[in-house]
């Protein structure tokens, strides 16, 4: 059995060996972090929620689509904007925008003036895809939706649904729905 006064020396020792380091490493992760400038090649590396990415972002658009899709299947409901609650289609992009803390109009048809048109085949993700309402003959915005991706396959875009669906949901862009597009415009520049 070891007598207590070696047990003593041994971890006064390694606590004198050691002190140094302890105290530098909590000084290193206790100090402030320095002043350093945005870097969008990193920004994919944030996993916070609640960073707020520059309106200049690459990236948040991406982020934007990936927010929004965790929200497929939260049905739509007329007038509201909260997953609690449902989504009606500009409820829905107006609570994805928030999340960014980006301040856009509530109502579909205020998105006719927003942001900056784009061409529909220069459309990228996170553009948003503005139509008429049901009725195609009525040419005023009346339901919004936001691009997902536009390649070979067509253009898709997440939007809340009052369809057959119900619901957030993920349309390719059809006849349908060309018959009723509008216009893409691009709230968050590039």
């Amino acid at each position: 059995m070891l007598c207590s006064c070696v047990v003593d020396r041994f971890w006064s020792t390694i606590y004198m060996r050691y002190s140094y380091l302890i105290l530098l490493l909590f000084f290193m992760c206790c100090r402030p972090a320095p002043n350093e400038t945005y870097n969008t090649a990193t920004a994919h590396l944030a996993v916070d929620s609640t960073y707020i990415a520059p309106i200049r972002d690459t990236v948040l658009p991406i982020r934007m689509v990936a927010f929004a899709k965790t929200l497929i299947g939260t049905r739509y409901v007329f007038g509201c904007s909260a997953p609690s609650t449902g989504f009606d289609c500009s409820g829905f992009i107006n609570y994805i925008f928030d999340h960014f803390n980006i301040t856009v109009p509530r109502s579909s048809v205020d998105f006719t003036d927003a942001g900056t048109t784009i061409s529909l085949e220069k459309g990228r993700p996170g553009d948003l895809i503005l139509f008429t309402g049901t009725n195609s003959n009525l040419r005023v915005v009346g339901h919004i939706g936001m691009i997902v991706s536009n390649n070979t396959d067509g253009i898709s875009f997440i939007h809340a649904s009052s369809g057959k669906e119900n619901a957030v949901i993920i349309t390719t862009l059809d006849d349908r729905y060309m018959k009723r597009f509008v216009k893409v415009v691009r709230i968050t520049e590039r």
